[in-house]
């Protein structure tokens, strides 16, 4: 009887982290499409709460993290216990990121804000649907333990790539021909690669998901993220 409730006390700890870890994923998702809007919309007082909102996405990673080692040192866990453990504070970290990188759109946001626009922005919203896309699916892979869905996640990357190369060009293009607008373009350049960030710490989430799975090591393949 004592085994069986030690075993049920420890399977809702992992659940606990299961359950924060998507709770943290959800909130890392509203910050890509507020981080986004408060642009789209020129709504300063929006990138002003997305930029504060990182503070929460923080606490959580200390919070996931002491959980994570919590177990690690009191339940010493073997086998795909210990492989979700160690996978959870890896993917912790990269949700930080993503949050670091929402709060830094937010930040250009409030400079080209204050500006004229300089372009109807087309492909920024299309990345950040498809980081944010690629968020919720690697950890509803990580989640499920799926690895096909991670695969998938991992192979949808490149289209992140393109539209941020794709958008690199046509600003590079702004700025040779009117020198008046490097300072916006160079901002909204800022903002595509914190968008290819994202998409790419969503896929090393998938990647590492597939290494779970499947034992495969696939960081370095072709559809791995750069």
């Amino acid at each position: 009887m004592g085994k069986e409730h030690m075993s049920s006390q420890f399977d809702a700890e992992l659940n606990g982290i299961r359950a924060r870890l998507l709770e943290m994923g959800g909130k890392v998702e509203l910050m890509i499409a507020n981080s986004i809007r408060s642009l789209m919309e020129r709504d300063s007082a929006l990138a002003e709460r997305t930029i504060a909102f990182d503070a929460e996405i923080n606490a959580m990673e200390i919070e996931i993290d002491q959980k994570c080692l919590h177990i690690l040192a009191r339940r010493q866990p073997a086998a795909k216990d210990l492989r979700f453990v160690a996978l959870a504070l890896k993917i912790v970290t990269d949700l930080e990121r993503i949050g670091d990188q929402c709060s830094s759109i937010a930040k250009q946001a409030l400079e080209l804000n204050r500006e004229a626009q300089l372009k109807p922005y087309v492909d920024l919203p299309r990345m950040a649907d498809a980081a944010s896309n690629a968020v919720r699916e690697a950890l509803d892979a990580f989640v499920q333990g799926d690895a096909p869905t991670a695969a998938k996640v991992c192979g949808n990357d490149r289209f992140v790539d393109e539209l941020n190369e794709q958008l690199q060009r046509e600003l590079l293009t702004f700025m040779m021909e009117d020198p008046a607008t490097v300072g916006r373009a160079m901002r909204i350049t800022a903002v595509s690669k914190f968008l290819e960030r994202i998409a790419d710490h969503a896929t090393n989430i998938a990647e590492m998901v597939i290494f779970m799975v499947e034992g495969k090591d696939v960081r370095h393949s072709s559809h791995s993220s750069v």
